[in-house]
């Protein structure tokens, strides 16, 4: 899977109920269930579990797919009603396949002392103990039995082309695996990346809205280098050549639930003189070239083979039942909306005092992390009200925290909120913009923080550089970075200096 764990966003995702809701109702898998419940003692199966060809028109009639009804083509269209037919036959049987690999049925195979042939040796079927948990399983059997049935699904999608297979048959009716130039663990990996990069566009844009991408974006995402400039004709070739392939395995993934679908224009296809996106300035529907959406669901089943993999991939509520410790951690890197999504769950579970309490304490340190820790206990207790103001008044005098205090109090608009002291000053503005250089690097806000600061105080240099704050060095070091004006810049690292020599640094 594709992602950085350092960089992942979290994910927001409906309730465990809701996701079992989808996937109950997702096309093949609500076939599978309707098939286990038609199946008994009487249903005729292959060797491989597989529903014999006389069985399958009674099934795809069972779920009511089209051809299914008439075992013969119509004399008015007969090669079209044959093809429907064929279509919902098939069908009939991948539901079948679901159905048996996640135990919606189970399947004894022959007995040893079976006396058929191997082709023509029949397992007994009977319900599965899935089957009972459609009715009586919690969500999160749901989920699991749905995760089941997805990875049918991608197996499938992973698997050659019947064209290929048909390729690759030896004279003795083998299949020549070499001649069919199929490596299963790297098609597995290249859908798996495929997937994660749909994944992280998806939570990149907030986790919640559905998120349309273009299929060349994607093929491009997994053949085109980072560092190239202008693809060259071989790179185009082989992006062309993977929308095709993506453009059959998303054909597959859809009826499971994991993603909505817009296919290729077969019209592309077929015009030779189309050689790709982009080949017509004229033509700028990219929706011809494909489109697939990751769902809700689908992004829990592709969480869940993330973490399955050892990526970690956080969802916002992850946190809720943690110490504050854990919250401010992690939510550190968050983007804006997850971070505060995450912090109402959090504070969902818990009385405002005792909350705000505990928020409090676990801003406190001085190692790296501290300052980042602090300005989001700072946006927290925004989030706790006016229920927070007894515990943040208890923490007025404390060295790391009197100076978020009074902000947060000015900002509530309290009365009575102490003055701080000039060290009190100077220290909140060095931990403030060692936090917001944790957050975001050196954005032009933070340059804007800098120039203001230094601005509103004469000769702040000259007292920042004594502040006693484990990051004052290299705050003084950045603000030479940002600051426009060449004499304040030089003043900045000249405190800088300073800082590190008094240090011992």
């Amino acid at each position: 899977m594709s992602g950085d764990r350092a960089t992942l966003p979290p994910v927001r995702l409906p309730s465990d109920a809701e996701l079992a809701r989808d996937a109950l109702a997702v096309p093949l898998l609500a076939r599978a269930v309707r098939l286990a419940r038609w199946a008994g003692p009487a249903t005729r199966v292959g060797a491989g579990g597989e529903l014999v060809d006389e069985q399958l028109p009674e099934a795809a009639e069972v779920l009511g797919l089209t051809g299914a009804g008439s075992p013969e083509p119509t004399e008015s269209d007969e090669a079209l009603a044959a093809r429907a037919w064929a279509e919902a036959e098939a069908e009939a049987s991948e539901a079948w396949r679901v159905a048996v690999d996640t135990g919606l049925v189970e399947v004894e195979d022959p007995g040893e002392d079976d006396t058929a042939d191997d082709g023509d040796a029949e397992g007994t079927v009977s319900a599965g103990a899935a089957l009972r948990l459609i009715t009586s399983g919690s969500p999160q059997d749901i989920l699991s039995l749905w995760l089941d049935a997805l990875d049918v699904v991608f197996a499938d999608a992973t698997a050659p082309v019947l064209e290929d297979l048909a390729g690759a048959i030896g004279d003795d009716g083998e299949i020549d695996l070499d001649a069919l130039d199929w490596d299963p663990e790297v098609e597995a990996e290249f859908l798996e990346g495929v997937l994660g990069n749909l994944y992280l566009l998806t939570v990149g844009e907030g986790g919640t809205d559905p998120v349309p991408v273009p299929l060349p974006v994607l093929a491009a995402s997994m053949i085109v280098p980072d560092d190239m400039g202008e693809p060259t004709d071989d790179v185009l070739e082989q992006v062309s050549e993977a929308m095709m392939r993506l453009d059959d395995q998303f054909a597959l993934l859809e009826p499971i639930g994991l993603v909505t679908y817009v296919p290729v224009d077969e019209a592309l296809m077929a015009d030779d003189t189309e050689s790709g996106p982009g080949s017509d300035p004229a033509d700028d529907d990219v929706t011809r070239y494909g489109v697939v959406t990751l769902t809700p669901l689908g992004l829990h089943g592709i969480r869940s083979r993330m973490r399955d993999a050892g990526v970690e991939a956080p969802a916002v509520g992850d946190l809720a039942d943690k110490g504050a410790d854990a919250l401010l951690d992690g939510v550190a890197h968050f983007p804006e909306g997850a971070a505060r999504a995450e912090t109402e769950q959090w504070l969902a579970r818990r009385e405002p005092a005792g909350a705000a309490r505990e928020l409090l304490a676990a801003a406190r340190g001085t190692d790296p992390g501290g300052p980042l820790r602090r300005l989001h206990c700072q946006q927290s207790l925004a989030l706790v009200g006016p229920g927070a103001e007894p515990a943040v008044r208890e923490v007025l005098d404390d060295r790391e925290l009197g100076g978020l205090a009074r902000v947060w109090l000015a900002e509530l608009g309290a009365a009575d909120v102490p003055p701080p002291p000039e060290s009190m000053i100077f220290w909140l503005a060095i931990d403030t913009i060692a936090a917001q250089l944790d957050a975001d690097g050196e954005p032009v806000e933070l340059q804007e923080l800098v120039e203001g600061l230094v601005g509103q105080h004469s000769g702040f240099f000259e007292a920042a550089w004594r502040v006693d704050h484990p990051a004052t060095a290299d705050v003084l070091e950045a603000m030479g970075r940002l600051h426009q004006d060449r004499k304040s810049a030089k003043e900045a690292r000249k405190a800088a200096f300073k800082a590190r020599s008094r240090g011992g640094s």
